[in-house]
């Protein structure tokens, strides 16, 4: 247990691993996740019809029973991270006062946002503004549809969907990790972060559920992820090149992607994830300024502030779920939000811990809570401004509503110029962030799964890499026409238990960052 000057264990990374064939695995937790994993894929290969219903059955079950748990979850998690940046703690280092950051501020932002956001942001941009507009699914509050009170509310409940919340998630799991990693040099695992209410017990079998329920939640949040970037480049390629947008398609971009991801996880953190990062990040900003300078104009200005306003005035309607008449719209929309990104938080939290050593705990989460955040609003007033403006205008396809949710972006940019290049380069950007999604996921699984160790052998990257891929074609395959409900009930159903995890993580961190604060004090 903690001594007076820091946590101590016996504890050695790796202490628990098994070597066989060269490969270096946590006993049990590689074993067991792979295990599950491969059940899964199987299963679902097998059983479609039966996998389809176990889904939708566990969806169900997560939503009507825990919307409140998601709901709670989420605010408490951005009233925390909060309240770190204003709290004394703020300046403790992750590392050690010696510490220095690995990585230029920019190529810092690069990683996280393109880990964190990347697919998701290509995918809904568009269509989710339009969606809540026309109704596609419900109207956020219950706003009456097609109004211009519905501009207000569906710029805001997007924003609401993809600001403080999901980052906030991130934010905690990165710092966590970071803080019990960097300065008490624990495993690089979710147990660490729980080392302060369970001592020595977070080694054993505690620790390994922990740990199992986080490589279970990470990989199923990446493989929604997969699969809805698959959808969106299927559409992509149909709206261009007229190849057909089926499920031998999606299958067929699943399989190359997860291969250049293979490639780009044998390269490492330098040459696969960062260079694909920088690269990918130049493309976002150069479709960014295009659709901007030739759809927004000036009008952006306007655009960014009715979308930062609508945000302000609506994220405390939209985070109250007592007494909500539009139960439909919240249960689909923003509790499958909030799954998602818990389901995500190991993935992406693990990752920016290992980028963000010499920060300190103030500039952390003051940088991953607010700077995505600002994007993220320039992005949706962006392209959701422009989407929503050609539907109220009656311009192109998007004045019809939504004809399918993968299409949106190919459609909206269809009435801008330069339709063929900028398509391509959508397609180009969902593409790269599939795989630095599919390469920054397998090494944080891995990481896992081999007991906190960062050197691991590649072929057991290889191995998550491959199954990442697999599990999100066998979602899309088992959910077939329901692909997209398939999709969702993956992250829902595993990012369940992972709430639980991260509202007990905020208390375990509190205390282990008060204890530092106060011992730092102390010293003459």
């Amino acid at each position: 247990m903690p001594s007076d000057t820091t946590y101590e264990t016996d504890h050695d990374v790796g202490e628990n691993n098994v070597q066989f064939l060269g490969l270096d695995m946590h006993n049990p937790v590689f074993f067991v996740s792979a295990v599950l994993v491969v059940f899964f894929v199987v299963g679902t290969i097998m059983f479609p019809d039966l996998a389809s219903a176990g889904l939708s059955g566990a969806k169900a079950f997560a939503i009507n029973h825990f919307d409140w748990l998601f709901m709670a979850g989420g605010n408490v998690f951005v009233l925390f991270c909060l309240a770190l940046i204003v709290l004394p703690v703020g300046r403790i280092r992750l590392g050690g006062d010696s510490a220095r950051p690995e990585f230029s501020t920019l190529s810092w932002f690069a990683m996280l946002f393109a880990a964190g956001m990347g697919i998701g942001l290509m995918f809904w941009s568009v269509a989710e503004p339009l969606a809540y507009y026309t109704d596609w699914y419900g109207t956020p509050l219950g706003v009456e549809p097609e109004t211009k009170a519905a501009v207000s509310k569906a710029l805001g409940a997007t924003m609401f969907h993809w600001g403080l919340h999901p980052w906030a998630i991130y934010a905690l799991v990165g710092l966590s990790l970071a803080f019990f990693a960097y300065n008490h040099k624990m495993p690089l695992t979710i147990r660490s972060a729980f080392y302060p209410l369970l001592g020595e017990r977070c080694w054993g079998w505690m620790g390994h559920v922990i740990d199992t329920l986080a490589v279970l939640a990470t990989i199923f949040g990446l493989a929604t992820s997969l699969g809805l970037g698959a959808k969106q480049a299927a559409s992509g390629l149909a709206f261009l090149f007229d190849v057909p947008a089926t499920l031998n398609t999606q299958i067929a971009i699943i399989t190359g992607v997860t291969a250049v991801a293979v490639i780009s996880v044998i390269r490492g953190l330098e040459g696969g994830v960062k260079l694909l990062s920088n690269f990918n990040m130049t493309l976002a900003v150069l479709l960014l300024l295009f659709v901007i300078l030739v759809g927004s104009g000036i009008g952006i200005v306007g655009d960014v502030f009715q979308t930062a306003g609508a945000y302000v005035a609506n994220i405390i309607p939209l985070s109250n779920w007592v007494g909500r008449e539009d139960e439909t719209w919240f249960h689909g929309w923003t509790v499958f939000y909030w799954a998602w990104w818990v389901s995500w938080s190991p993935f992406v939290g693990m990752f920016i811990a290992r980028v963000s050593r010499g920060r300190t705990v103030r500039e952390f989460v003051t940088a991953v809570l607010l700077v995505p955040t600002a994007v993220t609003i320039l992005w949706m007033a962006a392209f959701g401004g422009n989407g929503l403006e050609q539907a109220m205008s009656g311009q192109g396809q998007l004045a019809n509503g939504i004809e399918s949710v993968s299409l949106t972006l190919f459609q909206m940019l269809e009435q801008l110029p330069w339709t063929l290049v900028t398509s391509f380069l959508a397609i180009v950007l969902v593409l790269v962030f599939f795989v630095t999604s599919s390469d920054s996921g397998s090494l944080v699984i891995d990481s896992i799964t081999a007991g906190g160790k960062l050197d691991a052998p590649v072929a057991q990257r290889i191995f998550w890499a491959v199954m990442e891929g697999m599990i999100a074609g066998a979602l899309l395959f088992g959910g077939g026409k329901q692909a997209l409900d398939a999709l969702q009930a993956g992250a829902i159903s595993t990012g369940l238990p992972f709430v639980v995890l991260l509202l007990v993580m905020c208390v375990s961190l509190y205390i282990g960052l008060h204890r530092e604060r106060r011992l730092a004090n102390s010293k003459p």
